[in-house]
C-alpha cells in the first residue's frame, strides 16, 4: 500500500494536536480530496470532529488494545480509496502505556506505519528554545521521521521571524505558523472535549475554522509533498469477514497467548473461577415480543446499538465485526426514540454521557421498561461504561433501566488507563479464560463495583473483578476493541440467533 499519510504529533498533551489534524483534514478535504481520518489511541471524542472534516468515519489505531501487529491491517482497512490518510496522535509523541516503552505510542504507530510525523509546538514563551526542543524530539528515536514542524499560538511577525531563524539550524523545515484563534477553540468538560454530536452547528463551524486556519497558515502542497515520501507498507487491510473466519478466533487460548502471558490465576469470585453459564432458553412471551416466528436462526438477527448525543463512543470495527457475523445493526437513539427497533434480539450500549443526559434518559420511561423486559428475557446485551450506568437501578438518584441491582453516581476522581483483563466465566460476549486488554475512563462510581458473576478479572494494574454477567447480560466499565478478538462478535450474534 503506497498511500500518502502523515503522522500529526506534539511535544505534549494541549500542543494543538486536533485543530491542526482536524483542520488539516478539512482543507485537503476542500481540495476535493478523500481524507481518512485516523486518531492514535483509544480516544472516541476526537474521532468524530475528523469524521465531521473529512465526511469518512474516524478510526482508532491502538497498539495496546489491538496489538502492533493490527496497526498496518486496520489502517489500511480504514484508508480504502482515499487519497490521503492523516493520523492524529495522543499526548506527547513518545508517550504511550505507562511502564510499556514505546507501546501504544504515537513514535510506535509512526514507525509501524512507516509515515512522516509533522510536530505541532506549542511556540508561545519561547523563541531560539523552540529549535533545542524540536531537535530533541527529532533525534531521540532515529526510527521516527519528523519531516516538518508546524508552529502554534505564535504572537506576531517578529515572533514568528524568531523561530523560523532558530529552527534553520535544526535541519527540520517549518511547514506552517497558526497564531491564536479564539473560533477554532473547541470546548471541554469533565472527560475532555464536547462531542461533535452535542455541539450541532458549533462544532460544524469549529471545524470549518480549522480548515480556513491551517489553509491560511500551513503549506499545503509540501506537506502533500512529505505525505508522498511515506514508505509502502506491506501486505493487505484488515477484513471484517476473514477476521471471523478462523473458529479458533472465539477459542481462550489464542489471546491468552497473545495478550498477557503468566498472568497468573484469576481473582477470586464469589460465583468461582467458572461463573455461571448463560445460555438460556427463555420465555415464549419475550419471543413474541421480539417478532420470533420460528425462522430466526434463518434470518440476520436484529442488533440494536445505542447512539445519539448520549452515547457516542464506539469502535466503527464493532458493528462492522457484527455485520459481517450475521447480524443487522440498527443504530437507536435513548434520548428521543420510546421503543427498540422493530425485531430487536439484541442490544449494543457503548460509552458516552449517560450523566450528562440523566434527566432525558429517565424520562423515556417506556424505553427504559423494554430495555428491562428485553434483557431479563435473557435477550443477549452488551454494555460498556456508559451502557454499564444506563443499564442500573440509578444515576446519581435519576432511574434507570434498573436491569442491574446497582447504583451509579458521579465522582471528583478520574478513573483512567488501560487494563487487562480475563473473562471470569462465559458470557455471551466470550468464554471463560479469555484474554482482552481494554481502557477505563469515567468520573463515575458502581456499588456495588461487581456482581456475584463478574465481567472481567483485572489481572493488570491492579488485581480485581469488576462488571457484571447475568443471563444475557454483559456490562463493565471497560471498553474493549473487538478487532482484537473478533469471535466476541461472532459469539454475541450466534447468541442473537439462539436466544
Amino acid at each position: 500500500m503506497s498511500l500518502p499519510r502523515l503522522v500529526i504529533a506534539a511535544p505534549s498533551s494541549g500542543s494543538g494536536k486536533t485543530t491542526v489534524a482536524t483542520g488539516l483534514m478539512a482543507a485537503f478535504a476542500a481540495r476535493g480530496l478523500a481524507v481518512s481520518p485516523h486518531k492514535v489511541g483509544p480516544d472516541y471524542i476526537d474521532p468524530g470532529y475528523h469524521a465531521l472534516a473529512t465526511g469518512r468515519v474516524g478510526r482508532n489505531l491502538d497498539a495496546y488494545l489491538c496489538g502492533p501487529e493490527l496497526i498496518a491491517p486496520l489502517f489500511a482497512h480504514g484508508a480504502q480509496g482515499c487519497d490521503l490518510a492523516v493520523v492524529e496522535g495522543v499526548m506527547g509523541l513518545y508517550d504511550g502505556a505507562a511502564g510499556q516503552g514505546e507501546l501504544a505510542s504515537t513514535a510506535q504507530v509512526a514507525k509501524l506505519l512507516r509515515a512522516p510525523v509533522v510536530l505541532v509546538v506549542d511556540a508561545s514563551s519561547q523563541s531560539r528554545s523552540v529549535a533545542a526542543l524540536v531537535h530533541g524530539f527529532a533525534s531521540w528515536d532515529t526510527g521516527v521521521r519528523i519531516g516538518g514542524v508546524i508552529l502554534n499560538k505564535v504572537a506576531s511577525d517578529r515572533h514568528e521571524a524568531l523561530l523560523r531563524e532558530a529552527l534553520e539550524e535544526s535541519g527540520v523545515p517549518v511547514l506552517g505558523v497558526l497564531r491564536r484563534a479564539a473560533q477554532v477553540e473547541t470546548p471541554s468538560r469533565h472527560l475532555g472535549l464536547v462531542p461533535v454530536a452535542e455541539r450541532g452547528a458549533a462544532a460544524v463551524a469549529a471545524v470549518a475554522a480549522m480548515g480556513a486556519q491551517v489553509s491560511a497558515g500551513c503549506d499545503l502542497d509540501a506537506l502533500m509533498g512529505l505525505a508522498r515520501s511515506a514508505g509502502a507498507l506491506p501486505g493487505g487491510g484488515w477484513s471484517p469477514a476473514e477476521a471471523l473466519s478462523p473458529p479458533s478466533h472465539d477459542h481462550p487460548s489464542r489471546s491468552a497467548e497473545r495478550r498477557t502471558p503468566g498472568a497468573g490465576p484469576l481473582p477470586e469470585t464469589a460465583s468461582g473461577p467458572g461463573g455461571p453459564s448463560v445460555a438460556h432458553d427463555h420465555p415464549s412471551r419475550s419471543a413474541e415480543r421480539r417478532g420470533d416466528d420460528g425462522n430466526a436462526a434463518r434470518r440476520r438477527p436484529v442488533v440494536a446499538v445505542a447512539g445519539g448525543p448520549a452515547f457516542t463512543f464506539s469502535y466503527a470495527e464493532h458493528a462492522e465485526l457484527l455485520d459481517a457475523a450475521g447480524a443487522e445493526v440498527v443504530t437507536f437513539d435513548p434520548l428521543r426514540d420510546e421503543r427498540l427497533p422493530d425485531g430487536t434480539r439484541g442490544l449494543v450500549i457503548g460509552g458516552g454521557f449517560p450523566e450528562v443526559y440523566a434527566g432525558e434518559l429517565g424520562a423515556n420511561e417506556s424505553l427504559r421498561k423494554e430495555i428491562a423486559e428485553l434483557a431479563l428475557g435473557g435477550a443477549p446485551v452488551a454494555a460498556e461504561c456508559a451502557g454499564l450506568l444506563y443499564l442500573c437501578r440509578e444515576l446519581d438518584g435519576t432511574p434507570m433501566c434498573g436491569v442491574l441491582d446497582a447504583s451509579a453516581r458521579m465522582s471528583e476522581r478520574l478513573t483512567l488507563g488501560y487494563r487487562d483483563a480475563v473473562a471470569v466465566g462465559d458470557s455471551v460476549l466470550a468464554v471463560a479464560g479469555t484474554r482482552m486488554r481494554g481502557h477505563e475512563f469515567h468520573r463515575t462510581v458502581l456499588e456495588p463495583g461487581a456482581g456475584p458473576a463478574p465481567a472481567w478479572g483485572i489481572v493488570a494494574p491492579a488485581r480485581r473483578v469488576e462488571g457484571f454477567v447475568q443471563q444475557g447480560v454483559h456490562a463493565s466499565y471497560l471498553h474493549t476493541h473487538w478487532a482484537s478478538e473478533p469471535g466476541v462478535a461472532r459469539r454475541f450474534t450466534e447468541r442473537c440467533r439462539t436466544s
